[in-house]
Formats: structure tokens, C-alpha cells, sequence
């Protein structure tokens, strides 16, 4: 688990637990997937139930921030790769270093799984993210493809 400096306004990144339903749903409203407690709920046991990992900024028992990962093996590399599936930090805390800290303690997780890489996506919309990517060291990289599957 990650902390803020010593003297700082105190900062915890730590797992989500099934109590940050509620944290975890406005956050991800924030990201622009809206959902109630309980199908936050649902979506952390459901990612639990696949390995993957989600961590949540902590200020004082409010959630500020989240990041979703998923360490798997990837074939093309023959090795664990890490992908980043959400990160979100609230409107009120974002340029405040809590996005950084959870790409930090992400990148933490994923060098001691033994991944080669860490990657994320990003809408396209998403100028202002794309920036903020670019200056913690990510790169821009592989064209992204969807087809929407459904009703």
C-alpha cells in the first residue's frame, strides 16, 4: 500500500474491499460509466473472482480515486503483461498527484508479477488524460479496434 509523504495530507492507495461499493460507483460515474452500490458491488466480486485487482485512493475514509488491472499472460509477448481497465479520480482531487500515485503502485504490482509492459486505453475524447498519460511515461501506441456486441 502506498502513502503520501510524511507531513503531507495522509493518502492510502490500498485494495478496493466490498465496503467501497458506494466510493467505487460514484467514481465510476466520474469515468463516465455510471452504476448504482450494488452493481458496483457485483462488478468487484466479479473482477475479484477473474484475479484481477482494483485500487482505490483513500483520504480520510472517502475514496477519491480508482484503478482497475488485469495481469494475464500474453501470448505475443510469452510473459505476464499488465493492462490498465479503469482509472478515475474525482474532479475535486485530479492535478493533485493521486492519479500518479495509483499508476506508481500500479506499475509496483505489475514489475513484481513479472510483467513486460503496462498499457492502458483511452477514449479518444480524452485530450486532457492523454497528456497526463504521456508525462507519467506512457507512450502512445497500438491502434485500438471495437465492434460493439449486442442487442
Amino acid at each position: 500500500m502506498a502513502r503520501l509523504a510524511p507531513g503531507t495530507d495522509t493518502l492510502l492507495v490500498r485494495p478496493a474491499a466490498a465496503q467501497d461499493a458506494s466510493g467505487v460507483a460514484t467514481l465510476l460515474g466520474v469515468l463516465g460509466y455510471p452504476c448504482d452500490r450494488d452493481e458496483a458491488a457485483g462488478r468487484l466480486r466479479a473482477l475479484a473472482e477473474e484475479g484481477q485487482q482494483v485500487l482505490v485512493a483513500d483520504r480520510h475514509g472517502c475514496l477519491v480515486g480508482l484503478l482497475a488491472l488485469d495481469i494475464r499472460y500474453y501470448l505475443p509477448l510469452g510473459g505476464p503483461t499488465c493492462r490498465i481497465t479503469a482509472l478515475a479520480v474525482s474532479s475535486g482531487e485530479q492535478r493533485q498527484g493521486v492519479g500518479r500515485m495509483l499508476l506508481r503502485e500500479a506499475e509496483q504490482r505489475a514489475r513484481q508479477a513479472g510483467a513486460a509492459r503496462i498499457e492502458l486505453t483511452s477514449g479518444a475524447q480524452r485530450a486532457e488524460a492523454h497528456d497526463f498519460y504521456r508525462a507519467c511515461g506512457y507512450e502512445d501506441g497500438a491502434l485500438r479496434f471495437l465492434k460493439r456486441l449486442g442487442a
